[in-house]
């Protein structure tokens, strides 16, 4: 990575993942995974259907756990602590690493109960607090104009775009460290994910964001750093410019001049 003052000013180490081997049943998903993911930057995963990237990223807060033929062996530090060994509070795991899905999932309940949700769930009942929070939220995912008078409404009556910000805004209500997104714009039109890529790029300064793509100009856009998944693997991770202009390895290079994939 350069010279040592470049490593002076290299950002933190949020997550540490060392020889990661996922399995479902029989079949092996991931094999050998090796990456660092720094903090405060926005790291994307590209690679074709099925390679492996979404499984990656439910790895880094233990959503794979919900599914009972997984195994898993290897290391993955949150924080420098082991997320797989025996003292770590999954509870709190999801609290500080949250999750934004492909499709938008509001629950079925107003636009106000959505954001208060997690934070009520964590032991909070302060009213003036609630509130507070909920304004907080929708004003960084740039929603709060838009549902203001709509707090005590249904959030499924709001745009597909906008339930999608408040599902953003519901991840942040319970301050997390990171967020994790796997393909929050694919179910969304250009405008809408426009306004999602540029949230990303407000966030970074105070989230780590890692997010799945299957569409290389949003990873150009908006990621610090890109990962490139094949068949499970990392084949390679890199400054963004650095794997979309001139990638180390040939199976990439392939990859985003669209010869496969």
């Amino acid at each position: 990575m350069g010279n040592n003052s470049n490593a002076a000013m290299r950002p933190e180490t949020q997550f540490e993942i060392r020889d990661l081997d996922l399995f479902y049943d029989k079949f092996q998903a991931l094999h050998h995974v090796d990456m660092d993911i720094l903090k405060n930057r926005v790291t994307a995963l590209i690679g074709p259907s099925g390679c492996g990237k979404s499984t990656f990223i439910r790895t880094l807060n233990r959503m794979n756990d919900l599914i009972p033929i997984v195994k898993i062996t290897g290391s993955v530090k949150f924080d420098g602590t082991d997320i797989f060994g025996r003292d770590c509070d999954v509870i709190a795991l999801r609290k500080k690493v949250g999750m934004v899905f492909q499709k938008p999932n509001p629950f079925p309940k107003t636009v106000y109960e959505n954001i208060v949700y997690g934070p009520r769930i964590h032991g909070e009942k302060n009213k003036r607090k609630l509130d507070e929070l909920v304004e907080m939220s929708l004003k960084q995912v740039a929603l709060w104009d838009e549902v203001k008078d709509r707090l005590h409404k249904p959030a499924l009556g709001l745009s597909g775009g906008q339930q999608q910000r408040l599902c953003i805004a519901r991840c942040l209500a319970v301050e997390p460290e990171v967020i994790l997104m796997d393909e929050p714009t694919s179910a969304l039109d250009p405008v809408a994910t426009l306004k999602i890529e540029e949230l990303m790029s407000s966030l970074r300064e105070r989230y780590t964001i890692v997010i799945v793509t299957h569409n290389m100009q949003q990873a150009g856009r908006i990621s610090d750093f890109t990962s490139f998944f094949l068949n499970g693997e990392v084949i390679e991770t890199d400054h963004t410019d650095a794997i979309f202009s001139n990638p180390s390895n040939s199976k990439t290079e392939e990859y985003i001049t669209g010869r496969f994939g």
